[in-house]
């Protein structure tokens, strides 16, 4: 029998908060990309790494915001432990390859096409262990063709997300590219949902699985509860706040004050022995 997939239980709710975590994660993880960029005696490996698990946190928890709201409505729907925990890992580990590559390399062609293939895979091997790990009364299939879709727009997103980390200085343009990356990934998630059917076994379901809710809510605590610590380190550092043309700005007038102070001295000396 066919199940019936609804993937909006919850109306504009979840799609909304979804988006939302996916451009918090992308913000934070381009503004610790350009930390590196801006500060060359910044400790690159941490920056990067900050990164990396804020774009693979926003990531993994717009997956699973959205899925709150995906149900069959002939079967519950739970979900295994160690799949989703899984998933969260890959993403965070892949994104952090791509990110890595990135940070060292530069946005040179093969090296943003290296890593936006990567990073995109990542995101993709991450909503796809996630749809795994969802447990129910039947047999998820997945349409060829938007499946492949859904990858492609995954890897495009990313090499525009990583290309806007190297390229994007300024604080209200990286606020912008976040913003296109949050549509991008949400883009993913629901294209990647429309290939899904569902299967539904007319037998009594055999597994004691969790509700959406009850397991989903608990996990997501910790990656939101991340990236609002990220959230915090990036409001404090001002190097990362205002962006390499703000920050450099006072001290360029700075030393333009000093330079008409030192100037200014012997100029007067001079008018003064002439008079």
């Amino acid at each position: 029998m066919e199940g019936t997939i609804d993937g909006f239980r919850y109306g504009v709710v979840t799609p909304v908060a979804a988006f939302v975590m996916a451009c918090l994660g992308g913000a934070l993880g381009l503004r610790c990309i350009v930390r590196t960029l801006l500060d060359d005696a910044s400790w690159k490996p941490g920056w990067l790494a900050l990164g990396a698990a804020s774009i693979g946190c926003g990531i993994w928890t717009m997956h699973f915001i959205a899925m709150i709201g995906f149900q069959v409505e002939e079967t519950r729907i739970g979900y295994d432990v160690g799949l989703t925990v899984l998933s969260l890992a890959v993403a965070v580990a892949v994104v952090g390859v791509g990110v890595f590559i990135v940070g060292y390399r530069g946005a040179g062609r093969g090296a943003l096409a290296l890593a936006g293939v990567i990073t995109g895979i990542g995101v993709a091997a991450m909503h796809y262990l996630g749809m795994a790990a969802m447990q129910l009364n039947g047999a998820v299939e997945y349409a060829p063709l938007t499946v492949a879709l859904s990858v492609l727009i995954a890897v495009v997103a990313a090499t525009a997300a990583l290309w806007a980390a190297v390229t994007i200085r300024g604080f209200l343009t990286s606020l912008g590219a976040s913003l296109v990356m949050g549509v991008a990934v949400s883009g993913m998630h629901y294209t990647a949902m429309a290939a899904v059917s569902v299967h539904v076994h007319d037998t009594t379901p055999s597994w004691a699985g969790d509700s959406p809710t009850s397991l989903l809510l608990p996990m997501l605590i910790g990656p939101v509860v991340f990236l609002l610590l990220a959230g915090v380190v990036v409001m404090f550092d001002p190097l990362l706040v205002l962006g390499e043309g703000d920050w450099n700005r006072p001290a360029r007038a700075g030393r333009a004050g000093t330079t008409e102070e030192t100037v200014s001295p012997p100029a007067a000396r001079r008018s003064w022995s002439g008079g």
